[in-house]
C-alpha cells in the first residue's frame, strides 16, 4: 500500500480491483500471494507436456475466442470447443486453422477445455479492408475488424490515387508478430475516401467477406426458374385461393414471404393458416442456386442496402406473396382452443392468393382508431384484423405465462437521405402490429418442430441453451448491487419478474443488457436442447426461407415427406456442420450490420461536435462511465476527468462513481446532459463530455436528429426468430 501511495482504508478496494483484473484475464494469481502478468504462471515443462489440439479459431468481439475442433472423417461428429482467453490469442485471426496447447485453469469455473494458441497452420484470408496512412516516408494501413493495435507496412504505393484516410483493400504477405509489429502487405484496391458513405459500406462488405453480386451462372439459373413459372395450380397442392389472406409488412418492403389466414370455427376454436413462400420449389437441392444460397446462408441487412441470400428474381417476384397473384406456399395449419392451446397441426403444400397488402402502420392505426380505418379498408379486412389481434394476444399471454422472456433491447434504425448520408437515428418500437405477426410466426416455427419431433426426425433446430450457473450468479450479484432482488434466477419466471420490474424505468436498458449477456447466443444445430428464452422444447426456423438457409432445409424436409419419403433427415454429422456454418454466417452478418450502423452513427456525431442532448448512464467503470442518448441512440464514453472535480471512488454496490470530497455521484440509470467531445473513427469510439446531471440544465441547442418518428414500421430488417422485427432468438 505504501508503494502505491494509498491509504490503509483503501486496501479492500485494491483487492476488489485486482480480483476484477484477474477475472478480465489481465492478471494471474501466483504462489506466495503474488499477482503477475497473464501467462507467466504456466511453467514451460507443464506446457510442453500438455496435449495439442487443432481446429478453426473463432474470435469474439471482446477479444477472446474458441477453437472448433474437427473430427476425423466426413461423417465424424465435431469435438468440444476449446476456449482461448484474450492474452493467448497470439497472432490468430478469425477463421484461421490453428494449433493450440491445452492448459488447466482453475479459475474457469464453468468447466470445459481451455487452450493457448501455439501457431497458425492456415490463414482463413489474406485480404482485409483498412485505412491508409502516410507516416513520414512510410506507407501504412490500419486493418479494420482485427485485434491488431499496430498498422502494417504496404511499401511503395506510387501510381495509386491515394490520400490519407482513404479506405483500401490489402493483401497481407507477412502477418504481424505476436506483439503486432512487422506486418507487411500490398494494396489491391483503393475504395475511396472514408468520408464517402458508399465507401464505408464497401469497406465493411470487404471486411466481412460479403459478396456484391450474384455470379452470372446463378442469375441464369434464377431466370430459368422465372421462365418456367406460371400461375396454374398443380394437383398436389391444396387450393387455398378462396381463403381471405393478408400480408403485413414494413411500408418499404419489396418481398412478401409470409401471409396469414384465420377462421373462427366450432367450439370457440380457431384455425390459423400461416402461409410461407415456397422457396424450395424454385431452388432445387444441390443446384447452383442452392450451392450459392448455402454458402451465403443468410441475407445481410445493412443500413443502405441488402445483400440477399437468393436472387431478387426469386425473392421479390416468384416467391413474393403479392396481392391478387397465385403463389406457391408451404402452409402450417394450426387449430387452437379458445384459450390458445394447440389442438392439431398440419403442414402441406398450397397455392394462395393474397387479398390485401397491409403495413404495420395501417394495422396500428386500425387498433388505435378502428372506426376510421373501417372506412378505408372495409369490414371484411377489419374483422379479420380484429380476429388476428385477439388470437395473437391470447398466444402472447400464454407464452409469457409459460416463462418466455421478452428482452427489451430495441433495434437502432439509421435514417439516410437520398445521398446515403445519415439524417438521424431512432429506436424501433415493438408495436402490437409487430406482435401479431411475431406470435403467428413463432406458432408456425414451434408447430413444425413439434411435428418433426413427434416423428422422431433429426433436423436443424434453433437452439438457445439455458444460461450457465456462473453467469446467473454474476447476474444476481449485478442486480443485488443496483438494489433489485435477483433470487432463484435459474427459474425463468424469476428472470421475467426482474425484466418486468424495470420496464420503462431508467434501469431498463442496463438490466435488459445484463440479462442478455448472461444468456447464451441462439444457434443452429440438430441436438434437442430447446429454446430457453422462448420457453419452448420444440423450435426451429421455418418462416423465412427467402433470407435464412436453415428455413430452406426445413421446407425441403416437408417436401420430402409430402412426396412419400419416410426418412427425410440428413445424417447428424452433416446437420452439425451445416448448423455451425449457418451460425457462423449469421454471426458474421450481425457483426457487419452492427459495424456499419456504428460507423454511420459516428460519422453523424462527428459532424455535430459540441452539440448537446439528454442521455442515460448505461455502464459505470472505475475510470468513467458510458451514456446512451435518449432520442439519438448512440452510446459514448465519459472519462472520469470530464466529471465535476472530486475524489471519485467506484462503488460496486449501486454501480456508481461516488465523490467523497464534493459529494458528486453518478450511478447506473442516471439522466445526464452530454456534449459530443470527440469521435475516433479508427477505434470506433465516441467520447462525451458532461454538461449537467439534471435534466434540462444544459444549453438549449440540441443535436439535430432528422430521423423519422420511432415507429416499428420503418424497419426493413426482419425478425430473426420468425417475426419481422429484429430479435436475436
Amino acid at each position: 500500500m505504501q508503494a502505491l501511495e494509498l491509504e490503509d482504508d483503501q486496501y479492500r478496494e485494491v483487492r476488489r480491483t485486482v480480483k476484477w483484473l484477474v477475472l478480465q484475464g489481465q492478471l494471474d494469481y501466483a504462489s506466495n500471494h503474488l499477482v503477475i502478468p497473464p501467462g507467466e504462471a504456466h511453467a514451460t515443462k507443464r506446457r510442453q507436456s500438455s496435449p495439442l489440439v487443432r481446429g478453426i479459431f473463432r474470435l469474439a468481439q471482446a477479444g477472446f475466442g474458441f477453437i472448433r475442433q474437427e473430427g476425423t472423417g466426413e461423417q465424424a461428429a465435431p469435438l468440444e470447443d476449446v476456449f482461448v482467453p484474450e492474452p493467448y490469442v497470439a497472432d490468430a485471426f478469425d477463421g484461421d486453422f490453428v494449433e493450440a496447447r491445452l492448459v488447466t485453469n482453475r479459475s474457469r469455473s464453468r468447466g470445459g477445455m481451455e487452450g493457448h494458441i501455439e501457431r497458425v497452420i492456415k490463414r482463413a484470408t489474406r485480404q482485409f479492408s483498412g485505412t491508409f496512412r502516410k507516416s513520414g516516408q512510410e506507407n501504412l494501413v490500419l486493418l479494420d475488424g482485427t485485434h491488431l493495435k499496430h498498422p502494417i507496412s504496404v511499401g511503395d504505393t506510387r501510381g495509386l490515387p491515394l490520400k490519407n484516410d482513404d479506405k483500401v483493400v490489402v493483401e497481407v504477405v507477412q502477418f504481424p508478430e505476436r506483439d503486432g509489429s512487422g506486418g507487411q502487405g500490398v494494396i489491391m484496391e483503393v475504395l475511396g475516401s472514408s468520408k464517402n458513405p458508399a465507401v464505408d459500406t464497401m469497406a465493411v462488405m470487404r471486411q466481412y467477406g460479403l459478396p456484391e453480386e450474384f455470379p452470372e451462372e446463378v442469375m441464369a439459373a434464377a431466370r430459368e426458374q422465372a421462365d418456367k413459372f406460371d400461375e396454374s395450380i398443380p394437383a398436389d397442392r391444396r387450393d387455398l385461393t378462396d381463403l381471405l389472406t393478408l400480408t403485413i409488412d414494413p411500408y418499404d418492403a419489396r418481398d412478401f414471404d409470409d401471409a396469414i389466414s384465420l377462421q373462427e370455427i366450432e367450439n370457440d376454436h380457431w384455425r390459423l393458416f400461416v402461409h410461407i413462400a415456397d422457396v424450395s420449389h424454385f431452388i432445387p437441392e444441390g443446384s447452383i442456386l442452392d450451392q450459392d444460397a448455402k454458402q451465403r446462408a443468410t441475407s445481410v441487412y445493412l443500413p443502405d442496402r441488402v445483400v440477399p441470400m437468393i436472387p431478387e428474381i426469386i425473392s421479390n417476384h416468384l416467391a413474393s406473396l403479392q396481392p391478387d397473384r397465385v403463389r406457391y406456399a408451404k402452409t402450417v395449419e394450426i387449430e387452437f382452443t379458445g384459450g390458445g392451446a394447440v389442438v392439431a397441426t398440419q403442414v402441406y403444400n398450397s397455392a394462395i392468393r393474397s387479398d390485401c397488402r397491409l403495413t404495420y402502420e395501417q394495422v396500428d392505426q386500425f387498433l388505435d382508431t378502428p372506426d376510421l380505418m373501417r372506412q378505408k379498408l372495409g369490414d371484411a379486412i377489419c374483422d379479420q384484423l380484429q380476429r388476428m389481434h385477439t388470437l395473437a394476444m391470447k398466444l402472447r399471454a400464454r407464452r409469457m405465462d409459460q416463462g418466455s422472456l421478452e428482452m427489451d433491447l430495441p433495434e437502432i434504425k439509421i435514417d439516410l437521405d437520398s445521398n446515403g448520408k445519415v439524417r438521424g437515428a431512432h429506436l424501433v418500437v415493438n408495436t402490437e402490429s409487430h406482435q401479431v405477426i411475431e406470435e403467428f410466426m413463432l406458432a408456425a416455427n414451434q408447430g413444425v418442430a413439434t411435428w418433426f419431433d413427434d416423428m422422431k426426425f433429426d433436423f436443424l433446430r434453433r437452439i438457445h441453451p439455458a444460461p450457465e450457473r456462473r453467469k446467473l450468479r454474476q447476474l444476481a450479484q449485478f442486480l443485488k448491487d443496483i438494489g433489485i432482488p435477483g433470487d432463484d434466477l435459474e427459474n425463468r419466471h424469476a428472470v421475467r419478474r426482474v425484466l418486468k420490474s424495470v420496464k420503462n424505468t431508467p434501469l431498463d436498458y442496463a438490466v435488459n443488457y445484463a440479462v442478455l449477456k448472461a444468456t447464451n447466443k441462439a444457434i443452429y444445430g440438430p441436438h434437442r436442447e430447446g429454446h430457453y428464452a422462448l420457453a419452448m422444447d420444440h423450435y426451429c426456423h421455418f418462416t423465412s426461407p427467402i433470407r435464412r438457409y436453415p428455413d430452406l432445409t426445413i421446407h425441403r424436409m416437408v417436401q420430402k415427406l409430402t412426396e412419400g419419403n419416410k426418412n427425410p433427415s440428413d445424417p447428424m454429422p452433416v446437420l452439425i456442420r451445416l448448423g455451425h456454418h449457418c451460425s457462423d454466417q449469421e454471426k458474421n452478418a450481425e457483426a457487419a450490420e452492427r459495424e456499419l450502423i456504428r460507423i454511420k452513427l459516428l460519422h453523424h456525431m462527428n459532424k455535430n461536435i459540441g452539440e448537446t442532448f439528454e442521455a442515460v448512464v448505461t455502464r459505470v467503470h472505475p475510470d468513467g462511465l458510458y451514456a446512451r442518448g435518449i432520442k439519438m441512440p448512440a452510446e459514448g464514453y465519459i472519462s472520469i476527468d470530464k466529471l465535476p472535480p472530486d475524489n471519485y471512488r467506484f462503488e460496486r454496490k449501486g454501480h456508481r462513481l461516488e465523490g467523497f470530497r464534493e459529494g458528486n455521484q453518478f450511478r447506473l440509470g442516471d439522466r445526464v446532459v452530454v456534449k459530443i467531445d470527440k469521435v475516433d473513427m479508427q477505434a470506433r469510439e465516441l467520447f462525451y463530455g458532461l454538461v449537467s446531471k439534471d435534466r434540462g440544465k444544459g444549453p438549449k441547442h440540441h443535436l439535430k436528429n432528422k430521423a423519422k418518428p420511432a415507429t416499428a414500421g420503418t424497419a426493413k430488417k426482419r425478425d430473426r426468430r420468425g417475426g419481422k422485427k429484429k430479435r436475436k432468438h
